[in-house]
């Protein structure tokens, strides 16, 4: 394998444990796993060491907003910032908040959240995180089950704290706004024994002259609670060295197969900071002296942030990224037959060039800057690191992006339990593509065997649970002894994903352990891999799918994609909104045929295939608690909202005896199609190229104009 090495033998079944496969590092981790420099004890000095040696650089920028415009990046040096959080931290300790204790920050992404975080660095003072995207309750149980003491709250957020003060006033005593408190806000708080500044009001408390207290390693950074799917939020306990290792990881890895960040840098803000793998990205900034550029916080104006910070570094989601992809790939469909017929030449050729394992820079340099440039632009022009986590990205926008970007992109996958990214694709390496890669450097792997669902970690294609060990990992679940033991056996953390070890020694998620069930005939469905291979049918963007213990077949709910079920409805004459559309039977029909024409190409077996679906206008979303904030279905919640519609959806499945239908060739031809490859011989090339010469130039001064229009559509694309 060529980017892992074997540093333990693997694991025969007994004792009642199943078979487990070898132990794996990173061919950069081959002598050993990375080791923090001796001296390092806290994050808090990335930003001390930081603000020395780039007193001036800008640090932490936001756009300034008023009623009748938005202007550019208003910036705070390295310095300015250092010297805010000293003084905030000071402030803390007024209050009689110890080292050791527990600090609320809820809000979204800004200077105050960040200020914060390293106010409690400075002062070894645990910082909790509260969901911007959770409800009352479940800030209130986090505030209670941390005990926390004192809370930094955004502005627009404090009416949801006020609400669930009288329950959480034991221990809450101090509320801090990220800027103004109102005297009613005020007199509320106090009448309930709690004290309310704001944010300048508590920097006054503060000053620069106090002693910081001592730091270890060990000591808790932050008690991070995951949303989870089920049940409470369960408090993650991460500790200064694994949020150190994991920073240093990341140069590590960047260091050796692409290029570190610089003071040069700068990275754009969007991801909440409530979870870890922002957090992780912007504490590496800080380690390096990048920049950091927050967003407005509205999604409708995402596009236009990013292109006013242009920034070098760009983290999403694959949502973030399907959105984008749909947007450029619809601009460059309606763009004529001749640019389209470029772009596919371009791609195509690019596209064998990166399979013959050329870098990003070599691959296509002309076609780049006359093709290629324009979709770099869309992102702010500067861009030349892409990383995606949270969840698998689709191989098809994972291939656009790798192929037009400009940039190298890196596919990860990690966990809140391990600190953010612990396994990562290498940008570079193609082949790689459809991964998440190899472990970091902090990190050793092994697949355990799941015999119930046919997973064999010992097989010849090893498959089983992913299993975790090393330095970047958390310490266990704060006053959850329990569920701490069922996940963290023999120093190993079991995650719960079911991965597929590739030739190559890279990992591919194929799977979820705990999401399966059995239907009434005994076969047994593992819902998100069936999920997966339905979401590559172009015309959804959401499924749930569903099955009933005692049923014999699969229904779902789908949201569509707005765009193509419009464009079917005017090529069948149907002038029905998007609602109604949802709700006709032969759309209906239309969008199960085609699912299922893709399921039977992914070869699904029968019982796996639908026989009724239900569309959803709206898209699955947290205000109706059906997501979690990283985007996961949550599938009781799913159950118990859509619970009236399933029942109809096996009512009109056994009344239609849908069961033996077999899809219709619609002649639909997907958006997707045209970007995947097609072998074109020398033939093909003499036949385009006389277009070709008389397109590039056409192309590539392709209009300011073209470009914002652009960059509006693919906001208002981002916003549905």
């Amino acid at each position: 394998m060529d980017f892992i090495v074997k540093v333990e033998e693997s694991r025969p079944a007994g004792n009642g444990r199943p078979s487990a496969g070898p132990v794996y590092r990173s061919i950069y981790a081959k002598d050993g796993l990375m080791e923090l420099p001796e001296g390092l004890e806290s994050p808090w000095q990335f930003l001390s060491v930081s603000a020395k040696k780039y007193p001036n650089n800008p640090m932490l920028g936001r756009r300034q907003v008023t009623e009748t415009k938005v202007g550019p990046y208003i910036w705070l040096t390295y310095q300015e910032v250092h010297d805010a959080a000293l003084r905030m931290g000071s402030a803390i300790r007024s209050r009689g908040v110890n080292p050791g204790d527990r600090c609320g920050i809820f809000g979204s992404n800004c200077p105050q959240w960040l200020t914060a975080m390293e106010a409690c660095n400075s002062h070894a003072i645990t910082y909790v995180p509260l969901y911007d995207t959770l409800g009352a309750n479940a800030v209130e149980f986090i505030i209670n089950h941390a005990e926390v003491s004192i809370a930094f709250v955004q502005e627009n957020k404090i009416p949801a704290i006020l609400s669930c003060l009288p329950n959480c006033s034991t221990h809450l005593k101090t509320i801090v706004s990220f800027a103004n408190i109102s005297s009613t806000q005020k007199e509320e708080a106090e009448g309930l024994g709690v004290s309310c500044f704001s944010w300048e009001e508590f920097s006054q408390l503060g000053n620069l002259d106090c002693e910081l207290p001592p730091k270890q390693r060990t000591d808790i950074c932050t008690i991070m609670y995951t949303s989870g799917t089920t049940g409470e939020p369960k408090g993650v306990i991460i500790t200064n060295g694994a949020i150190m290792a994991e920073v240093l990881s990341v140069e590590q890895i960047l260091f050796l197969t692409d290029k570190v960040c610089t003071e040069e840098d700068s990275y754009f803000s969007f991801l909440p900071l409530a979870h870890i793998y922002d957090q992780i990205m912007e504490s590496y900034c800080i380690y390096k002296g990048s920049s950091i550029g927050f967003w407005r916080g509205d999604i409708r104006f995402l596009m236009e942030d990013l292109q006013e910070l242009r920034p070098t570094m760009f983290c999403g989601v694959p949502r973030v990224y399907d959105r984008i992809y749909t947007g450029i790939a619809n601009k460059v469909s309606s763009s004529g037959a001749l640019r389209k017929m470029l772009f596919q030449y371009a791609y195509n050729y690019k596209l064998a060039n990166l399979e013959k394992g050329l870098p990003q820079e070599n691959a296509a340099p002309l076609l780049d800057k006359l093709v290629f440039d324009k979709i770099k632009q869309a992102l702010g022009g500067r861009v030349r690191i892409l990383l995606s986590g949270a969840a698998p990205l689709p191989r098809h926008v994972e291939e656009f992006f790798r192929v037009t970007a400009c940039s190298t992109l890196s596919q990860g996958y990690g966990l809140t339990e391990s600190c953010g990214g612990c396994l990562t694709s290498i940008g570079n390496v193609f082949p790689m593509m459809g991964t998440v890669g190899v472990p970091m450097t902090t990190i050793e792997t092994r697949l355990e065997s799941v015999p119930e669902m046919g997973y064999d970690a010992l097989s010849s294609v090893p498959r089983g649970e992913i299993c975790l060990r090393g330095k970047s990992l958390f310490s266990g679940y704060h006053k959850r002894q329990d569920l701490t033991e069922e996940v963290l056996i023999d120093g190993w953390f079991h995650t719960g994903d079911i991965g597929e070890l590739q030739p190559n020694g890279a990992m591919k998620i194929i799977d979820r352990k705990k999401n399966i069930f059995k239907l009434s005939q005994g076969e047994y469905v593992a819902v998100e891999n069936i999920e997966s291979k339905y979401l590559q049918c172009p015309l959804i963007t959401s499924i749930w799918v569903y099955g009933n213990s005692f049923e014999s077949f699969l229904v779902a709910v789908v949201v569509p994609d707005r765009k193509a079920l419009e464009d079917w409805a005017a090529e069948h004459h149907l002038t029905d909104d998007f609602k109604s559309l949802c709700q006709n039977l032969k759309a209906r029909k239309y969008i199960l045929d085609e699912l299922n024409s893709v399921g039977q190409k992914q070869q699904l077996r029968g019982f796996e295939l639908l026989k009724a679906v239900h569309l959803e206008p709206n898209p699955f979303d947290m205000e109706r608690d059906l997501i979690t904030p990283t985007f996961k279905l949550k599938r009781p919640h799913l159950l118990k909202y859509y619970k009236d519609r399933i029942d109809k959806l096996y009512c009109e499945a056994k009344e239609a005896r849908w069961a033996g239908a077999t899809r219709k060739d619609s002649g639909f031809g997907s958006l997707r199609s045209k970007f995947q490859r097609k072998h074109t011989g020398l033939s093909a090339f003499l036949v385009s190229f006389p277009f070709l010469v008389f397109t590039f130039i056409d192309f590539a001064v392709f209009s300011q104009r073209r470009l914002k229009l652009t960059a509006n559509f693919l906001a208002a694309s981002l916003a549905h």
